[in-house]
């Protein structure tokens, strides 16, 4: 009888152990590349708006995570309220020894710059800001190319003749949409012989544009938005982050009368609620650029010069129309193409000052 229960027994013990060595392989062991790049940590610093503000700092936040799928890189972000936040939110991410710290919006320059040559052996990149020194990967973006095609579009839908626009703050980032807009919308009249006017913005006059003089405050979006409305326009488009969303709010409230061009990502997408308003987005490809950068520093690949967001390569453009797409001609669908086509050919030159080199 012992033998036997010593043989059961024995006979228990190589079961558990064959069952172990069989059950190792189901758990693939993680490849080099994968385990090097899940050491490799990128982190965020947003701007004001917030990492939810439907704009730039939400499509920073998408390319970071679309890194994270690609890349197994580990992403995190912290969140300025204040253009004060920015320097201690800089130094603490150097403090946590983050691979790639990726700041986010052209007034965190200055505090990137400081920051990058305090810390020479530290890798940063930045969206809306050139390229610095050798550890500065600047992002720019030419909206003004984008805006163009959203300015003649939104003269080409306007059944008033007046159109507008307004920024967040008076800073390049903002004002190069604005620019694109006006002289898009200049195009179209000198095209068809008409004479749609712009509100809220002078590409020759810019200290008397209108701003929100913030990326938060939807109810300062909203009245600017009223304001524009009560004196006709039927096409208005905020570059403003998500004050915008107050813009976006007044055009429902019109009943169908008046329409929003998002800026940055497809409206349709990041603030659905307000779709039916959306004529089109001019977007900004940030989340692409972003993501590429941090895969490119993951794979210990230096990232050197910087990168140029254009109509050529979907730097930006126009979104889908989604609603409206039944309510666009399609001669004026066609004419957009062609003005594409023109800008990247360089038969249609842009003359924004705002432009990024």
């Amino acid at each position: 009888m012992a033998k036997v229960l010593r043989l059961v027994a024995g006979v228990s013990v190589l079961a558990l152990a064959a069952a172990g060595c069989g059950s190792k392989p189901t758990s693939a062991t993680p490849s080099k590349a994968a385990a090097a790049a899940a050491k490799f940590s990128a982190c965020m610093v947003t701007d004001t708006g917030g990492i939810d503000d439907r704009s730039f700092n939400a499509t920073s936040w998408a390319g970071m995570q679309a890194a994270k799928t690609d890349s197994g890189t580990d992403v995190s972000y912290i969140q300025s309220t204040s253009e004060n936040d920015y320097v201690p939110n800089i130094n603490s991410l150097v403090a946590k020894k983050c691979g790639l710290i990726v700041t986010v919006g052209g007034l965190m320059g200055t505090a990137t710059t400081k920051a990058a040559t305090a810390n020479p052996s530290q890798k940063f990149a930045i969206v809306d800001s050139p390229s610095v020194g050798t550890n500065i990967y600047g992002m720019q973006f030419n909206t003004a190319q984008g805006g163009f095609l959203g300015g003649y579009l939104a003269a080409g839908m306007s059944k008033s003749g007046k159109v507008a626009t307004f920024g967040g703050l008076p800073i390049p980032p903002v004002t190069v949409y604005m620019d694109g807009f006006q002289e898009g919308v200049n195009y179209y009249n000198k095209q068809k012989g008409t004479k749609v006017q712009v509100l809220g913005w002078d590409e020759a006059k810019p200290k008397s544009g209108s701003m929100a003089n913030s990326f938060t405050d939807q109810a300062k979006g909203k009245q600017i938005a009223t304001n524009f409305i009560q004196q006709g326009a039927d096409v208005i488009f905020p570059v403003a982050g998500g004050v915008g969303l107050g813009a976006a709010a007044a055009a429902q409230a019109s009943g169908g009368k008046v329409s929003i061009i998002w800026v940055d990502t497809d409206g349709c997408v990041s603030a659905q609620q307000y779709c039916s308003v959306f004529l089109t987005s001019v977007v900004k490809g940030i989340s692409g650029a972003v993501q590429q950068a941090v895969d490119t520093a993951a794979k210990g690949t230096a990232l050197t010069g910087g990168y140029l967001g254009t109509l050529q390569n979907n730097g930006t453009g126009l979104a889908p129309f989604h609603d409206f797409d039944a309510k666009v001609p399609a001669a004026l669908k066609a004419e957009l193409d062609t003005v594409k086509a023109d800008i990247e050919s360089g038969k249609i030159t842009i003359a924004s000052p705002n432009q990024p080199k």
